[in-house]
């Protein structure tokens, strides 16, 4: 399977955007903190994601982006797409022509896989990840972290001051 960087992040930043969501507009700052991926790459995957209406962007202060509708409407498979990511599994990017220019002898087996695996991520919402004990304990862990950096920065802001 070749699931990039690009798709593995697209998911991880939207499952912390339903996470967080309900508090409000989510700022892709925080996001960014929380999940250790760039700020800049964060912009570029939710310029595909706002294209393909799986979010939205709040505006102003307190701004920042939601969901475009509730978590368990949101398939993991829908998010990978959304960023272009590729889920073949096959040498020749589906087309055929993987040994000189016809199907190799295992071309339907690996297209078979491409297509469960693209079966297995629709049937798995956001909201199916959100309930996830593990994902929780993962969420809070962040969550904790964060706010100590904040802590952490306020108090040297202070001492500086």
């Amino acid at each position: 399977m070749k699931l990039t960087t690009k798709g593995r992040y697209a998911v991880t930043a939207m499952l912390d955007l339903a996470l967080h969501g309900a508090e409000g507009p989510v700022s892709l700052a925080d996001i960014s903190a929380r999940q250790e991926i760039s700020l800049s790459y964060l912009e570029q995957l939710f310029s595909r994601l706002r294209r393909h209406e799986l979010v939205m962007s709040v505006r102003g202060p307190g701004g920042g982006y939601r969901l475009s509708r509730s978590a368990d409407n949101v398939f993991i498979a829908e998010v990978v797409d959304a960023v272009s990511e590729s889920l073949d599994t096959t040498r020749c990017g589906n087309k055929g022509d993987c040994q000189n220019g016809e199907k190799c002898l295992t071309h339907h087996l690996w297209a078979d896989l491409s297509d469960r695996i693209h079966r297995f991520l629709s049937e798995i919402s956001l909201g199916d990840l959100m309930r996830k004990h593990e994902i929780q304990h993962v969420a809070d862990r962040q969550n904790q972290k964060q706010s100590e950096a904040i802590n952490t920065r306020r108090l040297t802001d202070q001492a500086s001051a």
